[in-house]
């Protein structure tokens, strides 16, 4: 770990990079494009983390770490096993309207675990599918990358996913039907709604987004004005593509504000709460911080410092009002760094010098909980998640060069449905 703290702040972010991204490939099947959810044995693929793999081949082609004509096979194995796969109403399906299930058989490509068809996680698929479909703009295989791009994008149904309301539903199971639950007050769901309005077959209505935007709750928190939403993930999904500089809603021209401010505000909370440590967990600081959702050490209870400590599993944690129990998330304060570059690299090297074991191959583990001691070390998290490794190779690529937004703010898809939205101003 010496050697990762040594180097410059530069080589440090490009090292860090790179092994983020070697989980991509390393975890991939190489048949059918999926990527493990996680590195653990018998892990199924997440079609969140397979959408994050799409929108990093291009990285690390602009990066040299992969040339484009892999890059482009692999791409094409990926999209042709979504749009080949099954879709129907059936219970061991990959997807039905054009959704997919969260977590699918790494071979087979088949639901697992009776997961949901879940909207959120089809949408980071898809705007890995629209990233692909804008970079590979030559000859060869690329130009059946941009159809089957296409083609997957067209085939949902945003509409039937309304479930006949005004806001869209968070899942769906043949079991069961639409999830009894939906989006409410502001997180992830900004690029979902963005995609279902941009789609040029079943496109959301425009009063879908205000629809969910009337639930926002917008606070004085800890001195930062700012739109709540506890975990520091939900700050950050949507902005991996949507360069949200300069662009407001209706509800972002009525605080004169944008996301991407909202985002900085959020941050500068979280490290606030890191420095004022309420429940005095180890580890809190100004600069050490990160908490978001994520794995943790467990349902358990222990007595500690003179105090009664709960702890969770893996769970949504959040600041202000938590849940928190001292878990947190290495790679968070780095995937900051499009927002406050200083205290996301201040805050990586201060977590890299107090507790290296968070890092292993130049990955970062979901989770540690130095407050947390069985055996007289730190919980940590085993092994690796694809998402956390995804997230970082883009938000270090646009806070590098903007490559990432660079593409996207050329797709039509994603122009259309911020328009659709309400957005406007900037490079809109």
């Amino acid at each position: 770990m010496d050697e990762l703290t040594g180097l410059s702040d530069d080589a440090l972010i490009d090292r860090l990079q790179r092994g983020a991204f070697s989980y991509l490939t390393e975890f991939a099947n190489d048949d059918n494009g999926l990527v493990a959810d996680t590195s653990r044995e018998g892990s199924p693929a997440s079609i969140a983390v397979v959408g994050f793999a799409l929108s990093c081949y291009p990285v690390a082609v602009k990066n040299g770490w992969m040339s484009r004509a892999a890059a482009a096979t692999q791409t094409l194995k990926t999209l042709r096993f979504f749009w080949n796969s099954p879709q129907s109403d059936q219970p061991d399906a990959t997807g039905y309207k054009g959704f997919y299930y969260h977590f699918l058989h790494m071979k087979t490509g088949r639901r697992v675990w009776q997961c949901e068809l879940s909207l959120v996680d089809t949408t980071l698929l898809l705007a890995g599918v629209l990233m692909a479909g804008r970079y590979f703009d030559g000859g060869g295989d690329e130009p059946e990358i941009r159809e089957l791009a296409d083609a997957i994008y067209r085939r949902v149904d945003w509409q039937w996913a309304q479930n006949n309301g005004q806001t869209v539903a968070q899942g769906w199971k043949p079991e069961c039907g639409f999830l009894h639950y939906g989006w409410e007050g502001y997180n992830e769901a900004t690029i979902l709604y963005v995609l279902g309005a941009g789609s040029p077959t079943h496109a959301l209505p425009p009063d879908s987004f205000t629809g969910w935007t009337v639930t926002y709750q917008f606070e004085n928190l800890l001195g930062q004005d700012v739109l709540y939403s506890g975990p520091l993930f939900t700050h950050l999904f949507s902005h991996a593509w949507i360069d949200f500089r300069g662009i407001q809603d209706e509800f972002m021209r009525s605080s004169r504000k944008d996301y991407f401010q909202n985002t900085r505000n959020s941050i500068a909370l979280h490290r606030e709460y890191g420095a004022r440590n309420p429940r005095g967990y180890e580890g809190y600081d100004q600069n050490l911080w990160g908490i978001t959702a994520g794995e943790g050490p467990g349902n358990d209870e222990l007595r500690e410092s003179y105090r009664d400590r709960r702890f969770f599993g893996y769970t949504s944690r959040g600041v202000p009002y938590g849940p928190d129990d001292g878990t947190i998330s290495p790679w968070a304060m780095l995937a900051t760094l499009p927002f406050d570059a200083g205290p996301a690299i201040a805050g990586t090297r201060r977590l890299l010098e107090i507790y290296p074991q968070v890092c292993t191959k130049d990955r970062f583990s979901s989770g540690f909980n130095p407050t947390f001691r069985k055996g007289g070390s730190e919980w940590l998290s085993e092994g690796w998640f694809g998402l956390d490794q995804g997230l970082l190779v883009l938000m270090i690529e646009n806070y590098r060069s903007g490559f990432v937004w660079e593409i996207m703010r050329s797709c039509p898809v994603i122009r259309t449905g911020l328009k659709r939205a309400g957005f406007k101003g900037g490079w809109l």
